[in-house]
């Protein structure tokens, strides 16, 4: 147990400093959007990485079977959303915003330039956690670091498809969900993103975020930069596209006009009477 108290001491590390910073930029810079979508994606990329550790040798290292893994994913994912509220941490979900014109060009570029910005800074402080070795199974993650391995388990065309098809799942729910409360989208998302992982672990892992997928796996040997980019950067956005214009039936910056839905008038216009009913 002494691997999982060290892994709960992380992730309430992680927790208190993204909270802290979170309030600290709402009540000092307001409108300084990006800067709490660097804190969003630090703390969802810090505490994937922590999960992943105990997926991959918590098993045969601190006996901590694949249960505890799943559990830390969905506690981690329901607490970012509780102490992350309206802020995304995934590039994709900020290229939906400027598709549907609800953020500027300039804002989104910031917002995603600071999210993977944060996932970079995750991997390095993460790499510093597991440098302390405080138990077997960090100390043996240390010794894998160089060498970690990627989770890109499929050829590249099957992979960007199950990345498209994980993100068309989870965008449709969002905006399925996006005007409704906070105490039902939450627990929602932190299923739905839990299951999407679940199914997508022989695949790509289900990540459905670029910058999530960039601390992840980004760094592993196995495959090219380019191969990753295409699969966790296109994967998502067609996903994220396609869910959007079934949605909506257009995508609003491209398209003013609805090309699958029409607009049916709700009041029926009383017909004007004829020749017939006049003279009778």
């Amino acid at each position: 147990m002494s691997g999982l108290n060290a892994s709960l001491g992380y992730f309430l590390g992680i927790v208190g400093v993204s909270a802290v910073g979170r309030v600290l930029v709402t009540r000092w810079r307001p409108r300084w959007t990006f800067l709490t979508e660097f804190i969003a994606a630090f703390a969802l990329s810090a505490c994937r990485l922590e999960v992943d550790t105990i997926a991959e040798v918590g098993q045969w290292a601190g006996a901590l079977g694949p249960d505890v893994a799943i559990t830390m994913l969905f506690i981690s994912i329901t607490v970012h959303g509780i102490i992350m509220q309206g802020v995304s941490g995934n590039p994709s979900v900020t290229l939906m915003g400027l598709l549907q014109k609800d953020t500027g060009a300039v804002a989104a570029v910031l917002s995603v330039a600071a999210q993977l910005l944060g996932a970079y800074v995750a991997l390095l402080v993460t790499g510093k956690y597991w440098q302390m070795e405080l138990t077997d199974m960090h100390m043996i993650k240390n010794m894998m670091m160089s060498e970690c391995s990627t989770s890109l388990k499929v050829p590249p065309l099957q992979g960007v498809f199950a990345e498209a098809l994980g993100a068309l799942t989870f965008h449709m729910v969002y905006l399925v969900l996006k005007s409704r409360s906070q105490l039902l989208r939450i627990p929602i998302f932190a299923v739905l993103l839990t299951l999407i992982a679940y199914a997508g672990n022989n695949y790509t892992s289900g990540y459905v975020n670029p910058s999530l997928a960039y601390a992840m796996t980004f760094t592993c040997p196995g495959h090219t930069l380019l191969a990753y980019s295409l699969i966790y950067w296109l994967g998502p956005l067609i996903g994220m596209t396609l869910a959007l214009f079934l949605y909506l039936g257009n995508i609003p910056l491209l398209f003013s006009r609805n090309l699958l839905y029409s607009k049916k008038a709700r009041f029926r216009v009383p017909k004007g009477k004829t020749s017939e009913d006049k003279t009778s």
